[in-house]
């Protein structure tokens, strides 16, 4: 008999949000949102590679803090003053690196959410001194700000989101399909579940189970 895989790992619970699995890969990072009451000037930039977990993340801290989340491009046409009553989350900051009117905005969302006691947290795939800000002010706060680092997720992670996304659809895993699919697999959360999409989808067409001889096919395809 194949041994079934099974994973005894930290869950991080918020409501409302799919369960967030804590490894050493995040570990960090979820300190630093847990403890968000006691950042330095109520402010946070989370930043990690696109497939590490941050927007999964910044929407668990939007749950406990009732922060309100934006998308950095839409700051320039955004009445800056109808956020500042409350928390936000502005994801994606290095996108509006050049944009003199959203940096202006961001500047301004940065002042008033702080100045009326609010928390703002800021996402990006690096740090503040990688994402080109040309606005003076605003540059020198966004790197005076704490921040928290995401690692690519290692492989305890990597397995127990394969295992998680398996079993959401009703999908038995063995050790041995995870063993085989961890070396071979883009190291990201987003491939994670883009592997098992396509698995699944060839064990419904060929009416078989998804196994391992079944990912091999797959891979030799590719």
């Amino acid at each position: 008999m194949q041994e079934q895989l099974t994973f005894d790992l930290p869950v991080h619970a918020a409501q409302g949000v799919t369960d967030f699995l804590v490894t050493p890969s995040n570990q960090a990072a979820m300190a630093l949102v847990d403890g968000w009451e006691l950042w330095p000037n109520q402010k946070l930039v989370l930043a990690g590679a696109k497939g590490t977990g941050k927007t999964h993340m910044s929407h668990v801290w939007a749950e406990q803090s009732g922060a309100e989340i934006i998308d950095a491009s839409r700051l320039g046409t955004t009445v800056i003053e109808a956020l500042a009553g409350g928390s936000v989350v502005v994801e994606d900051v290095e996108r509006i690196a050049g944009d003199r009117a959203a940096e202006t905005a961001l500047f301004h969302l940065h002042n008033l959410v702080l100045a009326e006691g609010g928390w703002l947290m800021l996402t990006a795939n690096d740090a503040p001194s990688r994402w080109g800000l040309t606005l003076p002010d605003l540059r020198s706060r966004m790197e005076g700000t704490t921040l928290a680092r995401l690692e690519p997720p290692d492989d305890m992670l990597l397995s127990a989101v394969l295992v998680k996304l398996f079993d959401d659809r009703q999908i038995s895993v063995n050790a041995n399909l995870v063993d085989y699919l961890l070396p071979r697999m883009e190291r990201s959360l987003a491939a994670a579940a883009q592997m098992v999409d396509m698995l699944d989808r060839m064990a419904l067409a060929e009416q078989r189970p998804v196994t391992r001889a079944l990912a091999q096919r797959l891979f030799g395809n590719e």
